[in-house]
């Protein structure tokens, strides 16, 4: 099925708007609206209802206050894991004056007119950048409702404001006077907005920068979270699938006379490109599809594989594509250079691989269709199910759960659609599971890239010019249907085109090149994975080259940088840099602007003979500008960085003759606990506006081990996995 997407976008404006709310049943504030969304259509649009039949709940671009006390923050982010959802309630906690158990978290219905990130324009929750989005309107909110409640008190008490203030969900005024947030909330519900609303600074923070517990965790350590895997709706059976194994191809015929004899089987399930079965189980499902005997259609895709993949990327990393950025004079650089230096880096093919895999509850009936799943993009959600089943988007409801690992996986809907699919064609609801091995074998994988790069050198060794050829698949053009006329996809160039370091001379350029057997979408460090990777371990080299520190040499590198700078030399002090190691031992940094954020790693590792790594200590040292929980930045500083060396290690998908065929962890290696390093973070202290962390630590850790492992060895490794090479942790 086609991508539909709606996205506004106009990067030039990243004005917030503010519009008014409507009363239901206590104070309930517009949050903040998208830049093309006018004031009144945003009224329009609530007072009308069109948030669909939760909008008596409370539900649209607000934060609600009730009679009961209890402030609901309805949130446009997903958690999905990277405690999102708490530092969202913890802005609104913070300028309303309540504590943080008195906050409610409620996901956001799919509605790109009152949703939409200003930063990816379009609803979603990705790119870490939830908490770059609602920093400043979310604080907002919650300020303009402490304003209007502090105004609702000296209203009744008849005292100016300025002798009021509020403090943990109560207004006091002068004389003893105080009154509970929810006695006063009717009548600030009839206030005019205010037209300034003065927002705290962080000397005046009590809860924002302090560590704080995750609102998710009480419920994910007893059990009560639910994920969609978990759910049981009244009349549903389960449903599991098996999809052609080669991308593009189609179901031609199958025999249903052993699967139907299974124990639990209701119905089987004929799809374009798939069979499914639903069952009282998901083992009868299983074993339901093990008996049926299906011949596909394998069609063009059956003869490729991933040698040449491989050559077919290669040679195209060698033409010219289109130009992405050009300072300064390339050819003048190399005309005027003592040297020059060439390298080519590889990345593999990736796969998510979400701890809970693909899964979605669907019951489609002839005049709605409702969905709970736990999904990045609500919107597509409604829209994918709309065009399978003909309704109108608003006869179409999701219920948005939470979400078992994603990795920007979930920002694909694939299985929503054959979820509805399936549902369409039975009668009851249904919980479509994947299989670990559907998941993995027909996921939509980060792309193949290759880096091709020249750098013109002065006498001293360092670069006066550098050319970057990036050649790869456009993920954006498949996402979005097309690249703008620049032909120029900027998430594939994303690092490469502002490099943190002084380049006069710089030419960068992308060619497209796609894989047609297999669909790539968005992974983990999106754009600043890649980019980093390919900048980073050329700069090192560089400094090799040039018999430079690397620290030094990257120090110098970075005079224009000042937190840049600052990320690196605290990594050098922390970890004792510039003390020599024994032989056979090495130190490997990497530092990048990513995300908003700065971030510095090193790895230190040890040979345990020729192929055997020891990684003595990983560190990492983030300006994240300011950090709004200290243990939720730190948490996915940790589990990013881990998440990236388990790629950097052991992650790749091959295909031969057309089909992946890595199909479960035995031959998709995670990095298991014994031989995960301690991370060590240090933070920063900032009070810069908040950056990205969930991603960043995935960004930085691939040249840093890379580098350890040239440091140690004498080894240079261009192309990952380490593992493709023979390398393995010890």
């Amino acid at each position: 099925m086609k991508k539909t997407i709606e996205m506004n976008v106009d990067m030039s404006r990243r004005r917030l708007l503010q519009g008014s709310g409507i009363a239901v049943g206590g104070l309930v504030l517009s949050t903040w609206l998208p830049p093309l969304v006018s004031k009144s259509a945003a009224s329009e649009a609530a007072a009308l209802g069109r948030l669909g039949d939760r909008s008596a709940e409370g539900f649209g671009a607000f934060v609600r206050v009730g009679p009961d006390g209890v402030v609901t923050v309805i949130s446009p982010k997903i958690e999905m894991g990277q405690g999102a959802q708490t530092g969202i309630a913890m802005m609104v906690a913070e300028e309303l004056e309540v504590d943080l158990d008195k906050v409610v978290i409620q996901e956001a219905p799919p509605n790109s007119a009152l949703y939409t990130d200003t930063l990816l324009q379009f609803q979603a929750t990705g790119g870490s950048t939830s908490t770059r989005y609602t920093w400043e309107p979310l604080r907002r909110a919650g300020a303009t409702a402490r304003i209007l409640l502090i105004q609702a008190a000296s209203l009744q008490w008849r005292v100016a404001p300025s002798l009021c203030h509020a403090q943990n969900g109560q207004v006091f005024g002068p004389k003893g006077l105080q009154a509970d947030y929810g006695d006063l909330v009717e009548a600030a519900a009839t206030l005019p907005l205010p037209d300034a609303v003065p927002l705290k600074t962080p000397e005046q923070f009590k809860l924002l920068g302090t560590p704080a517990q995750r609102l998710d965790t009480p419920a994910k350590v007893n059990g009560k979270a639910r994920f969609t895997i978990d759910l049981q709706i009244p009349g549903m059976l389960v449903a599991a699938s098996i999809t052609c194994p080669v991308y593009g191809g189609r179901l031609r015929s199958v025999d249903e006379t052993e699967a139907r004899r299974v124990l639990g089987v209701r119905d089987i399930v004929r799809l374009d490109n798939a069979v499914a079965v639903t069952a009282s189980n998901f083992w009868a499902c299983q074993q339901a599809i093990k008996a049926l005997k299906i011949e596909w259609e394998l069609g063009s895709n059956a003869t490729i594989g991933s040698k040449q993949l491989d050559q077919e990327l290669l040679a195209a990393s060698s033409r010219d594509g289109v130009v992405a950025k050009r300072t300064g004079d390339i050819e003048q650089a190399k005309q005027g250079s003592s040297s020059q230096f060439e390298a080519v880096y590889e990345q593999a093919l990736l796969s998510h691989s979400p701890l809970e895999p693909m899964s979605c509850v669907a019951h489609v009936r002839k005049d709605a269709c409702e969905l709970w799943v736990g999904t990045q993009v609500p919107v597509f959600a409604q829209q994918t199910a709309a065009q399978v089943t003909g309704l109108p988007l608003e006869k179409i409801q999701v219920h948005n759960q939470l979400i078992g690992g994603a990795f920007g996986r979930r920002l694909e809907f694939d299985f929503i659609t054959q979820a509805v699919a399936i549902a369409r064609q039975v009668d009851y609801p249904i919980k479509l599971v994947w299989s670990r091995e559907e998941d993995m074998t027909h996921d939509l994988y980060r792309p193949l890239y290759a880096d091709r790069m020249q750098a013109a050198l002065d006498k001293q060794g360092r670069p006066l010019g550098w050319e970057h050829r990036i050649a790869g698949a456009s993920i954006l053009a498949r996402y979005a249907g097309s690249l703008p006329p620049s032909g120029v996809d900027a998430d594939a160039v994303e690092v490469a085109v502002e490099p943190i370091y002084r380049l006069p001379h710089l030419q960068v350029r992308y060619i497209r090149q796609e894989p047609s057997v297999v669909p790539v979408s968005w992974w983990r460090g999106v754009g600043p994975l890649r980019g980093t990777y390919a900048l980073e371990c050329f700069i090192d080299e560089l400094a090799h080259n040039a018999k430079a520190d690397p620290v030094v040499y990257r120090l110098e590198l970075l005079a224009d940088q000042p937190r840049a700078q600052a990320v690196l030399r605290l990594l050098a002090e922390k970890s004792d840099w510039y003390q020599s190691l024994p032989a056979g031992q090495g130190r490997g940094v990497a530092v990048s602007s990513v995300f908003g954020s700065y971030v510095a790693t090193l790895v230190e590792l040890e040979m345990q003979g020729e192929f055997g790594l020891r990684i003595k200590r990983l560190i990492s040292v983030v300006d994240c500008g300011f950090a709004t929980n200290p243990t939720s930045v730190l948490a996915q500083v940790e589990g990013g960085t881990l998440f990236g060396l388990s790629a950097s290690l052991f992650n790749e998908i091959l295909i031969e003759n057309g089909q992946v065929q890595q199909t479960n962890f035995h031959n998709y290696r995670q990095l298991r606990i014994s031989e995960a390093p301690a991370v060590e973070v240090h933070l920063l202290s900032s009070l810069e506006a908040p950056g990205g962390v969930g991603e960043a630590g995935t960004a930085l850790i691939g040249p840093a081990l890379v580098n350890a492992l040239y440091a140690a060895s004498g080894t240079r490794i261009r192309r990952l996995p380490l593992s493709r090479a023979g390398y393995y942790p010890v």
